[in-house]
């Protein structure tokens, strides 16, 4: 006899306006230090204003919404109650079969709408410097984001495809940053010979993490490599002959074109980038050059993650992060597979690292701080832990929204705060949701 799994039972009306009260009060408590009073100069002194009637407003803001989410969840609630009553009075049969085909065609019909999605993105991505070529903001703030895609595609792989809980993922950020600083500033390499090394020299400190810590999992693992990233930040801090201590490296090379560097004028005997295609000098040159440059980076990241995907090690990955137990019982080298990821998201770090530095020109170790890796792991979690696609939106997302509320001023980050919120609310899965297994032993559809 078949069971059927009934929605939670919805609230009533007198309980939905009892939720959204107790919801306003915390708001109006919370509120109270934050929105009620804020301090203004007054002759040279401070004085505090207070500002009850933006309070209310605020705290009736929040239970309205309160009251909207709540009555959004029992109207989901009440629809899934219906489906699961008029499936348990239709005919067995027809149920089944539609059961068993409906997810294979909803997941088809989603992966081609990720499908085309991601080639629109890559048009936009293309045609962004030749709409935007007298914008350098835009310019300069996309090439952020899509730092932050690769970072979010190299994490994406220690989190999203293993499962392993990296906390310090901003240390093999900072391994190559500061590899090419000191390989270009010291040894004189070009930015295209230190970007194999410094992607190595990551990592290898990625293994160097990885090994010690393979027993460990879940929150203990998450506190181990958060140790970690704080370790390399610190020493990175206080090995001043070294790194160059708080003052960090300046006067790191910037990647030229083919050998035509972007200066407005060339040493005598050579060509700048703008004389030698016959060009008006303009310093938009550079930033678009640096940002097709981080273009070509990421999507070389993504074709090379998405044929790993297809490999037995990828494979291997996805089993990982669903049952380690299991793995083991197989007979599969756990140990191996682990250092693996953590090598390869490492490496891909490493190579985000090398390019923020060539773009920088000038590194610190307060570049590398513990809000970085948690931005990035935000991208991973926000996106959908194993999304390629979600991690491009996420990544966008949060780079977007605290550039946009730079009008809000110091309500920037509770705006920026609220959006997370909201999303993981809406979409706790991530905005992209895939944990589908990336290769099957039947064709769709097939039994």
């Amino acid at each position: 006899m078949a069971t059927v799994v009934f929605a939670r039972h919805a609230m009533t009306a007198q309980e939905r306006l009892r939720d959204a009260g107790w919801i306003a009060f915390v708001a109006l408590i919370l509120g109270i230090p934050l929105i009620g009073f804020t301090t203004v100069d007054v002759g040279g002194k401070l004085a505090v204003q207070t500002r009850f009637g933006l309070l209310a407003v605020a705290v009736a803001v929040v239970f309205a919404g309160r009251l909207l989410l709540r009555w959004l969840l029992d109207m989901r609630a009440n629809a899934q109650r219906a489906r699961a009553q008029a499936a348990q009075t239709a005919p067995t049969a027809p149920s089944a079969q539609a059961a068993a085909s409906a997810p294979t065609h909803a997941g088809g019909g989603a992966r081609r709408v990720i499908y085309w999605l991601g080639w629109l993105a890559l048009g936009l991505a293309v045609a962004l410097p030749l709409a935007f070529s007298d914008n350098r903001y835009v310019v300069d703030t996309a090439t952020t984001v899509l730092i932050y895609v690769m970072l979010g595609w190299g994490l994406n792989v220690v989190v999203g495809l293993a499962g392993l809980l990296d906390l310090g993922y901003v240390a093999f950020y900072a391994v190559g940053a500061y590899s090419y600083a000191l390989l270009s500033t010291q040894f004189g390499w070009s930015f295209w010979a230190a970007l194999p090394v410094s992607g190595l020299l990551a990592a290898a400190f990625g293994i160097l993490l990885g090994y010690p810590i393979l027993r460990l999992r879940g929150d203990y693992l998450a506190i181990v490599t958060l140790g970690f990233g704080e370790i390399i930040r610190i020493v990175l801090l206080n090995w001043t002959s070294f790194s160059g201590g708080p003052n960090g490296i300046a006067s790191i090379p910037r990647p030229s074109f083919f050998g035509l560097n972007f200066a407005a004028r060339a040493p005598e005997g050579q060509h700048t980038f703008a004389s030698f295609f016959g060009l008006e000098f303009s310093a938009m040159h550079r930033l678009i050059f640096l940002y097709y440059l981080i273009l070509a980076l990421a999507l070389l990241t993504h074709v090379f993650i998405a044929r790993l995907r297809r490999l037995p090690v990828g494979r291997a990955w996805e089993a990982l992060r669903e049952d380690e137990i299991a793995c083991q019982a197989m007979g599969m080298n756990t140990t191996n597979i682990k250092l693996s990821a953590f090598a390869i998201g490492a490496m891909l770090g490493g190579f985000a690292g090398v390019f923020f530095a060539a773009r920088q020109g000038f590194i610190s170790p307060e570049s590398f701080v513990f809000t970085e890796s948690a931005i990035i792991l935000a991208i991973v979690v926000l996106g959908g832990m194993g999304s390629q696609m979600g991690v491009v939106l996420a990544a966008t997302l949060l780079v977007l929204i605290p550039e946009l509320g730079r009008n809000f001023s110091e309500y920037r980050m509770l705006l920026f705060g609220l959006a997370m919120v909201l999303i993981m609310v809406w979409k706790p899965g991530g905005l992209l949701a895939h944990r589908e297994p990336t290769l099957r032993l039947h064709k769709e559809g097939a039994r």
